[in-house]
């Protein structure tokens, strides 16, 4: 049974982990920082307490969110495809009222994915204003009353 949870210092490795190893596996995606930064980035976010995990005995993935900015969504390899993610963005927007979140323009799994979930492209890039130099889109979410 999946589990939602607050991240604790004690889940930075896993977090870290579960981000390097997307890049890693991920072609187009440059590798700009160690796999050192990747875990003092996750440690970060887990300080400010932006931090959710899905854990099934071990941790499967984890949002990262700062108020209504979705900062980072990342599943681990085995556990993709079987609803973690959606549990996770689920679970952040029954939370808030709306949702902004970046996805590169080149992780068209992504677009689609948010997509379903019912964001709305609203922004693209060429890809100056982020770290990796790479085109990106903006995303945005509204409840809307039903």
């Amino acid at each position: 049974m999946t589990v939602l949870r607050p991240a604790t210092p004690l889940d930075v490795g896993r977090v870290g982990a579960i981000l390097s190893a997307w890049i890693d596996e991920t072609p187009w995606m440059p590798r700009i920082h160690t796999r050192a930064e990747d875990i003092g980035f996750a440690g970060m976010m887990v300080d400010r307490g932006w931090v959710t995990v899905s854990e099934n005995e071990t941790i499967t993935g984890f949002l990262a969110r700062n108020g209504d900015n979705i900062h980072a969504l990342y599943i681990a390899p085995t556990a993709r495809g079987k609803g973690v993610g959606s549990c996770l963005l689920i679970d952040a927007m029954d939370q808030e009222d709306q949702l902004t979140l970046w996805t590169f323009q080149a992780n068209t799994r992504a677009q689609v994915f948010y997509e379903r979930h019912g964001f709305t492209p609203v922004e693209h890039t060429d890809g100056a204003g982020n770290d990796e130099g790479l085109p990106d889109i903006r995303y945005h979410w509204q409840r809307t009353d039903t």
